[in-house]
């Protein structure tokens, strides 16, 4: 299975599981990594910075019409949701929450989902609500792949449960689990 780029939802609990997932990753991966945490509209998104100096990657937030370059991890902004464009660009916009979120985890598989189809990765790590599961029914429909992280190790286990409960995973994970399988798609 080629992946073309990896879509990562997070939300309660987040924080230390994609520090240990971002470090854990190759330094000569080429796939894109986009990854919706859900954060408070105030936030400064420390996590950015955090990241980016703990791994070799390069680690930034999404910029309006940014164009998807190999090897970057992206982090959602604050308070805006990121949209997957069909010419790769990443754009931001601040239309109504979806599952009471901004950004919003299944905006961001929805619209990957249609752009990548087949070579897409959708993630659904720890988070206290649903949201991430309709948007991994587009993965889905549009022939990508879903991993949930195993609930069992989940901080708190709603988000990879709903996504379960739905049967629309391919795969049920570790971290340890999701990193190995990561390093190897290049």
């Amino acid at each position: 299975m080629t992946i073309d780029a990896i879509v990562i939802g997070v939300s309660a609990g987040g924080f230390k599981v994609l520090e240990k997932l971002i470090t854990g990753l190759k330094r000569d991966l080429t796939t894109p990594i986009i990854i919706v945490q859900h954060i408070s509209s105030l936030a400064e998104n420390y996590i950015v910075t955090y990241l980016d100096e703990r791994t070799e990657l390069y680690v930034k937030e999404v910029e309006e019409k940014e164009n998807i370059q190999a090897g970057t991890v992206y982090i959602a902004p604050p308070n805006y949701h990121i949209l997957v464009e069909r010419n790769k660009t990443l754009s931001l916009t601040v239309d109504k929450r979806v599952s009471y979120a901004r950004p919003s985890i299944d905006v961001l598989f929805e619209t990957a989902a249609e752009v990548y189809q087949h070579k897409l990765l959708g993630v659904v790590l720890t988070g206290a609500n649903s949201d991430g599961t309709h948007g991994c029914k587009a993965v889905k429909k549009w022939g990508g792949m879903v991993v949930a992280q195993d609930p069992d190790e989940a901080e708190f286990n709603e988000m990879p449960l709903s996504v379960i409960q739905e049967n629309v995973q391919d795969r049920i994970m570790t971290i340890n689990a999701l990193i190995e399988f990561i390093n190897l798609i290049n």
